[in-house]
Parts: structure tokens; C-alpha cells; sequence
């Protein structure tokens, strides 16, 4: 069924993926052209192809995402946004205004990207690995003194930060937390890796995280929804 009416469809949790804007540009259902023209305008503003593309792949990605999700055809998804602070269109939660029943999210760092969709709420963020440390000031601002001192511990401390950070973007994404709240909610009792490399599944309150380090692309992504999300890949959305 189209438009998103297979009641099959709405049982099953948020879909989320990530994968390298390269690989979304190439996509053969990944066209320029889809793009609104407010969002053309806004891709044209950035002084760097790369951020360039990262943005476009991103805001294609969410529509293969959301045409997969629904049953139709990614020409029928047309993605807006608003601020609810100042009633612009040029940023603010991106929403689906044929599809109300639709909720979805994207991400994008450099040279990754990040979407996800489903008929709950949905929040999605991606980072790259980086090899440089992150700042004490922007540590001790973003995580709570449990989550600081597991960080400090883990073998790996720039990857375990980066899980947390990930986590947080996606809580304010669904509008859980808030940039100013980051660091007084705490995340220190959830698993900071899964064995085997396999996609790490937690909860957090009513809400079910899906984390996981895509080693191909060096990134670290969560997923954030109170249904259970599902992680496809690029290809899947081919059809």
C-alpha cells in the first residue's frame, strides 16, 4: 500500500542508516533535483563542496529513508523544516508535510551522513572518529561526573566521549534534552560497546538506542525512538 497505510508497516520501529555521502550521491534514485528550492538555496550557501554534498546526500538519504518506511516513491517525499523559535524554514526539526504520521531525522559530519524515519518519534546523529582528543571544557560541559569518569577509563576515550555525544544529539533531536541540559543527564549505566562490533541496543528511560561505529567510515551513530529501531543498509533502498 502507498502513502503509508499498511498497518505492518507502523508496527515496526524507525529505519536508520548511515553511510558515506559519496555512496548517497551515486545512489540511483538520489537526485538533485528533488530537493526543494529553499533547499537548493541553502546548499548553495556553503563555501566548500564537500559540506556541499554532505548536506545534499543527507537530505536525500532521509527521503529514501522515508519513501522506504511508507511504501512509495522518494519524487513523493517532499521535506521541510521550521524553527519553533523563530518561525524560519531555513533550519529547525525537519518534518514531512504530506506525511503528518511520519517522523524523521538526519545527520551529517564530513564526508558521513546519517537519516532515519518511522511513524514514532526519531532522532539520528552521526560524528567521525577523530584522532585529535576533545577539550576538557567541552567534556566536562557535555557529560556528568559518572560519565566523565567511565570516559576517562575506557581504552579507547575519544570513541567512548564520542557514544555519549552521539546519544545526547539524538535525545535533543526527539526533543528529550536540550543543548543546555547535555550535561546533567546522565547516560553513565549504559553499555559504552557491544561485542563482536555488533550494533549496541540500551534503553534510556521510555526509550530504546540503537548505537553503532562504522568502522568502513571511521563514524559513531545513534538512533533514538520509543520503538525499537532497525538499522538497514544504503542498498536496501534501492527498490
Amino acid at each position: 500500500m502507498q502513502n503509508g497505510t499498511d498497518p505492518d508497516r507502523r508496527e515496526g520501529g524507525p529505519l536508520a542508516v548511515v553511510a558515506a555521502s559519496a555512496e548517497v550521491l551515486r545512489h540511483p534514485r538520489a537526485d538533485e533535483r528533488l530537493l526543494t528550492d529553499g533547499e537548493r538555496e541553502r546548499a548553495a550557501r556553503f563555501r566548500q563542496e564537500a559540506t556541499r554534498q554532505d548536506f545534499v546526500a543527507a537530505h536525500l538519504l532521509v527521503r529514501l529513508c522515508a519513501a522506504r518506511l511508507i511504501g512509495t516513491t522518494v519524487a513523493s517525499v517532499t521535506l521541510a523544516q521550521t524553527c519553533p523559535g523563530c518561525g524560519r524554514t531555513d533550519h529547525g526539526k525537519p518534518y514531512l508535510p504530506d506525511h503528518p504520521g511520519v517522523h524523521v531525522s538526519l545527520s551529517h559530519t564530513k564526508g558521513v551522513i546519517a537519516a532515519a524515519a518511522g511513524y514514532q518519534a526519531v532522532g539520528v546523529d552521526v560524528e567521525r572518529a577523530e584522532r585529535t582528543g576533545t577539550h576538557p571544557d567541552v567534556l566536562e560541559r557535555v557529560l556528568t561526573e559518572g560519565e566523565l569518569r567511565r570516559v576517562e577509563k575506557h581504552a579507547d576515550p575519544q570513541r567512548a566521549f564520542l557514544r555519549q555525544w552521539v546519544r545526547k544529539e539524538a535525545l535533543i533531536k526527539i526533543g528529550r534534552i536540550t543543548l543546555d541540559s547535555m550535561g546533567t543527564v546522565d547516560l553513565s549505566d549504559l553499555p559504552l560497546a557491544a561485542a563482536d562490533g555488533e550494533p549496541l541496543r540500551s534503553r534510556f528511560e521510555d526509550l530504546h538506542l540503537l548505537d553503532w561505529d562504522d568502522e568502513r567510515h571511521q563514524a559513531t551513530a545513534a538512533v533514538v525512538s520509543p520503538k525499537e529501531p532497525r538499522m538497514v543498509d544504503l542498498a536496501d533502498l534501492a527498490g
